[in-house]
C-alpha cells in the first residue's frame, strides 16, 4: 500500500492533483488506514500513469473519464476509443493550425519593431491595440 506522498512520488502527480482526480472519480476513492491516512495500491498508481500520460496528449478529464470506463470493460469493442483518440488529434492540428497563425503575426509584429524611437510611437504597442491590422484570423 502507498500513502498519498509516495504515490505523488512515484508517479510524477502532486498530491492535491491525486485528491482532485479521487473527488471527481477519475481515481478509486483511497482506502484508508487506520490513523485515517489515505492508502493506495499499485492498481491506483497504475490508473494515475494512463490518467496522467492521456493529460500529457491533451485528453480532457471528461474525455480520460470515458476512455477509463471503456478501460473497465474490456469485452467491449475498441471503437468507441479509436474515436476518442481521432477526436483528440483533430484537436491537436486545429490547435496547431491557430498557433501557427499566432507565430506568423507575432512574427509580423516583431519585425515591424525597429528599436528606433518611443514607445508613443511603438510599432509593436500599435499593432496590439489594432486588430484590424492582422494579416491572419488567429481568434
Amino acid at each position: 500500500m502507498l500513502s498519498i506522498g509516495m504515490l505523488s512520488k512515484r508517479s510524477g502527480v502532486k498530491v492535491p492533483t491525486i485528491r482532485y482526480y479521487e473527488e471527481i472519480g477519475i481515481l478509486n476513492e483511497a482506502e484508508r488506514s487506520a490513523g485515517n491516512q489515505r492508502r493506495y495500491r499499485d492498481s491506483d498508481l497504475e490508473r494515475l500513469a494512463f490518467v496522467k500520460h492521456a493529460r500529457q496528449l491533451g485528453f480532457s478529464l471528461d474525455g480520460i473519464a470515458n476512455l477509463i470506463a471503456l478501460q473497465e470493460h474490456p469485452d467491449r469493442s475498441c471503437a468507441e476509443a479509436g474515436e476518442l483518440a481521432r477526436a483528440q488529434r483533430q484537436l491537436v492540428k486545429d490547435k496547431i493550425v491557430r498557433l501557427q497563425r499566432l507565430e506568423q503575426e507575432l512574427t509580423r509584429i516583431s519585425d515591424g519593431c525597429t528599436g528606433q524611437g518611443t514607445t508613443g510611437d511603438c510599432y509593436v504597442l500599435s499593432s496590439l491595440g489594432d486588430h484590424g491590422a492582422c494579416v491572419t484570423d488567429h481568434e
